[in-house]
């Protein structure tokens, strides 16, 4: 337990951990015999197992907290170098191969800031392996003995499905490898600023925390909306979604991923993060004059 209580060895653990479950994916999804989708799928599924067993190791759902930006930053370049690869390989041949263009590369560059800024928020609020995240120990009290099923399908695979379904849009924009598109790129600079968006609401949470804030955070884009951070998150996914469905307009249903993935935050996330903060003081008064998502002014009650 001295050990797990630092910070520094809780974070070379850590990247021991992920560069083990990194490494167990790809084997695992390159020695799969069937469609990219399904290897991929299959791959993302054992990974999260093997995190899932890390996280009773450790007796900590948290471990599996970075997966959510990690994830999609290592689907995006796999399947990039893979794509080059092959292009490569065709070239040579003597074969006409479409290359890996400009719309290709915008929304790789998109999905790589999202995960390092996503990933660098972990690190700097990461205090140690003997910390774990408020909401899974309160989902522990509240299931018992029932836990470690809600640990497995709720905490580790369920996220893991949502994320790889919103992921499914970019893999295919990246195998598919079809023409420059100006609504992709109209809909990857949404996403950037959807990056923007929730890296100033981070800063502005931090900055309001280090000064020993207590209460409720009423400055800048949390004046107005309870959760900026998620609406970037939203807005995100429906930018690399939208991209892909605007180059390959026949997969329009891969929108399924960018849909699960509202309904998570708006039927999931939020409700829990607004019941933990309706054990503060003055939560009715500060709900009523702050909307969810939107950070603009609610609209007075007559």
């Amino acid at each position: 337990m001295k050990v797990l209580r630092n910070r520094a060895c809780s974070f070379v653990i850590m990247a021991v951990i992920y560069a083990f479950v990194i490494t167990y994916g790809i084997i695992s999804y390159l020695n799969l015999p069937f469609e990219p989708w399904l290897n991929l799928l299959i791959a993302d599924i054992l990974a999260t197992v093997c995190i899932f067993l890390f996280s009773i190791m450790f007796n900590n759902s948290s471990v599996y907290d970075p997966y959510w930006s990690v994830q999609p930053v290592v689907i995006a370049i796999s399947f990039t170098c893979a794509a080059i690869r092959k292009n490569t390989a065709l070239a040579v041949g003597g074969e006409t191969v479409q290359a890996f263009g400009a719309t290709q590369a915008i929304l790789l560059a998109v999905i790589i800031l999202w995960g390092v800024r996503l990933t660098a928020n972990w690190a700097y609020t990461f205090k140690s392996l003997a910390h774990q995240d408020w909401r899974y120990t309160m989902l522990k009290a509240q299931t018992g003995r029932f836990y470690p099923i809600v640990n497995l399908f709720g905490i580790h695979l369920f996220p893991t499905l949502i994320v790889y379904a919103c992921m499914l849009p970019a893999v295919y924009l990246i195998i598919d490898r079809p023409t420059f598109n100006v609504g992709s790129l109209i809909f990857c600079l949404i996403s950037f600023a959807a990056i923007v968006l929730q890296g100033v609401a981070d800063v502005q949470m931090h900055i309001f925390k280090r000064r020993g804030g207590s209460g409720f955070i009423r400055d800048g884009l949390w004046k107005y909306s309870r959760h900026p951070n998620y609406l970037g998150e939203i807005i995100m996914w429906w930018g690399v979604t939208l991209a892909a469905v605007c180059a390959i307009p026949q997969m329009w249903y891969l929108i399924v991923g960018a849909v699960l993935n509202t309904l998570l935050f708006v039927f999931i996330s939020i409700p829990m993060a607004d019941r933990h903060q309706k054990e503060k003081g003055g939560y009715e008064e500060y709900r009523a004059q702050t909307r969810m998502l939107l950070p603009i002014k609610p609209f007075k009650k007559h």
